[in-house]
């Protein structure tokens, strides 16, 4: 007789033992969303279905998605999708993999909106939209909102799009490629400017997982020596794209909150900044507002 066909209980432990000995944090979890993707399942299934045996095929397929994690690659673009607030996005190697921190962000930017009280649409600048998940999510809380998102990348814009088109809203952005403030008409004011801008530093990026510096795009994570450059970009011209009393709100680093005031305060365009901390009570969004000159 032959070897009987490995089963679902089999290929999860063998796997969680290989990822585990190449360094995945997470191997168990690991395990299960990629033999949940290779059979179609939820986790809860393949408890369900513990016993069941898988075909060549599968354990084929299941054996190149162990493989691509065990060198490192994230589970995020080897399943091709992420999830953010109630949005499951597509995601690649052109695009950061959005972050539970980001929703803080995304959280902040709606009160502002909530806040206001707006005689016609409020006009919003995601700045760096990469996946899209700050310009869409902001859209599905607060639609009244008239929201542009940009991006060097042309590759990330054209992910963002299919994005907000998968999320429903894609009628209800207007996406730009742009480096920053470059490409984007020096006449147009917004009332609200959203950025999770690169802020890595020197320092951090050498200590950085592999799964985040081996596959994420260096070019949305460094931010120069001291993490700062984007921010002193940012401080520097975004009060000449905002409108009066408009506000600027920036996702930061767990210790760059006094920096970035700083550098806000310095410019002498914002008559107030504020930090707000994660859950964790780690710096994470910068808010401040244009003064009214």
């Amino acid at each position: 007789m032959g070897e009987a066909a490995p089963t679902i209980a089999d290929l999860l432990s063998k796997s969680t033992g290989w990822l585990k000995e190449r360094g995945s944090t997470t191997p168990r979890l690991d395990a299960e969303l990629l033999l949940a993707e290779v059979l179609d399942f939820n986790r809860v299934d393949l408890y369900v279905h513990f016993d069941q045996p898988l075909t060549p095929g599968e354990v084929d397929r299941l054996r190149e998605l162990i493989r691509r994690r065990g060198e490192g690659e994230p589970i995020a673009y080897i399943l091709g999708r992420a999830f953010f607030r109630n949005l499951n996005l597509k995601v690649n190697r052109s695009v950061l993999i959005p972050r539970p921190e980001t929703e803080h962000l995304v959280e902040t930017a709606v009160d502002f909106l909530m806040e206001g009280d707006w005689p016609r649409p409020p006009a919003v600048l995601d700045l760096g939209t990469g996946s899209g998940a700050i310009a869409i999510a902001i859209t599905a809380a607060f639609p009244d909102a008239e929201i542009t998102a940009s991006d060097a990348s042309g590759e990330a814009l054209e992910l963002a799009e299919e994005n907000a088109r998968g999320a429903g809203v894609g009628s209800r952005l207007r996406f730009i490629q742009s480096n920053l403030f470059e490409g984007l008409d020096p006449l147009e004011t917004y009332d609200l400017i959203v950025s999770n801008p690169p802020y890595v530093s020197e320092e951090e990026w050498v200590a950085l997982p592999r799964d985040v510096r081996d596959f994420e795009p260096r070019e949305a994570l460094y931010g120069g020596s001291d993490g700062l450059d984007f921010y002193r970009v940012l401080a520097d011209q975004a009060p000449q794209f905002l409108k009066p009393g408009g506000e600027l709100i920036l996702e930061i680093g767990a210790t760059q909150g006094q920096a970035v005031l700083e550098l806000l305060q310095a410019s002498g365009n914002f008559k107030s900044a504020l930090v707000t901390p994660d859950l964790a009570g780690l710096d994470r969004v910068v808010s401040a507002q244009r003064s009214q000159k």
